[in-house]
Parts: C-alpha cells; structure tokens; sequence
C-alpha cells in the first residue's frame, strides 16, 4: 500500500535493489552472477538499467480477454478487446523517454528514482501504454528495494508471464496482457498470502487515485 519507483526487484544486488533480505542459498550464486554487470550499467548513469532479453509472448490473437475494473478498484467484468499493437515511433510520440525505455524495450529505471516506490495512497496502478488495470494498491507492500512492490496482480488475465534470461539468470518478467508492456519481474520471496513480490516499474504504470 504503498510505493513510488520501478522495479524494485529487476536487477538484484545492484545498489541495493531488489534484495534487502539476506538471499537464500538457493538465490545467492544466481543473483552474484548478474550483480557485476548491473552495477557496472548502473555507474553509466544510464535512466535504465538493462534491456531484458525475454522470451515473450507467443500468442497472436488479435483480441485478448481482460478483466475490467471501474476507478474505485471494482470488478466490473472481462471484456474481449482488441490487442494493442503500435510502431516504435507512435510509442515514442505517446509515452516519456524514461517509460518507452522501460514499458516497450523492457529496461528498468533505477532504484528509489519513480514516481510510485513510496506511494502510499489508495487507487489503482495501470498500464501507461492502455491503462489496463494491473496492480491494486491494498496490495502494495514496503519491499525495502526503491520499486513498487505488490503481493499479487489485480488479475491475473490481465498479466502475462515470460522467461528472461538476462543478467546471467532466469527470472519471470511481468508484461501487460493487452499491449504486451513490459512492466517488471516477479520473485518468490514476497509475504503472506502469495509469498510473491511483483517488482514493477513506475515508469510502465500510472497511479489512479481511488475517489
């Protein structure tokens, strides 16, 4: 319920990103792995870390089935809509420099440097490419990593799962169902009820207050 920044788990190790826990055995020698590589982006001062290099999305359908929700955060029902599909250069016209990087060339900005990683109001967390409902802030959580952190997606239709093998690891990135925005990473060492922490960028999502 609370949280300002993106991807608070994309990148782990990397200027104490994602983290703050003491790693499992499990985790520790894939997370030394990808370290040195992020931190050595990191000092470039780039606005994004890394490009992720995921499998993506195989399916082709021209429609997707989403869930809806209305401004106060209620379901209002799945709809099948048309899947979004745009040139590089119309994103570049609608969205900021920082979240074409992230949404469409799947990077990831620095820690602690969105808009969201501290936000602690209510209201709903949407696609910036076509405000699909992806995230409820009375999931949100304090992660400790400086990116928006959740326990689980508002839906899971409207979300989509991919390998990426970036950094020297497998991990599972989190794009939007309907427009295929890369929107972060997800983890397995989140709290109760899941066990999950969705590591998301705030650079991919917009924040719509609850009335």
């Amino acid at each position: 319920m609370k949280s300002n920044v993106q991807g608070q788990s994309e990148v782990p190790g990397a200027a104490g990103a994602c983290n703050t826990r003491p790693p499992s055995r499990r985790t520790f020698i894939a997370t030394a792995a990808g370290a040195c590589g992020a931190l050595a982006l990191w000092s470039l001062g780039k606005p994004f870390l890394y490009a992720a290099d995921k499998g993506g999305s195989t399916d082709t359908a021209p429609t997707v089935t989403i869930v809806e929700f209305s401004p106060n955060g209620k379901k209002t029902g799945k709809v099948t809509v048309p899947r979004i599909v745009k040139s590089d250069a119309e994103w570049q016209q609608q969205l900021s420099p920082i979240s074409f990087e992230v949404a469409r060339q799947a990077g990831t900005e620095k820690a602690y440097s969105g808009s969201t990683w501290n936000l602690h109001d209510r209201g709903l967390y949407r696609c910036i490419c076509c405000d699909t409902a992806a995230f409820n802030s009375d999931t949100k959580f304090e992660s400790g990593t400086g990116w928006p952190s959740f326990w689980q997606p508002i839906a899971r239709e409207n979300i989509v799962e991919s390998k990426d093998k970036s950094l020297g690891m497998v991990r599972t990135a989190i794009s939007c169902r309907r427009c295929e925005a890369h929107l972060g990473h997800v983890f397995d060492d989140g709290p109760q009820p899941t066990g999950l922490r969705y590591c998301m960028n705030s650079a991919s999502l917009h924040f719509v207050q609850a009335a």
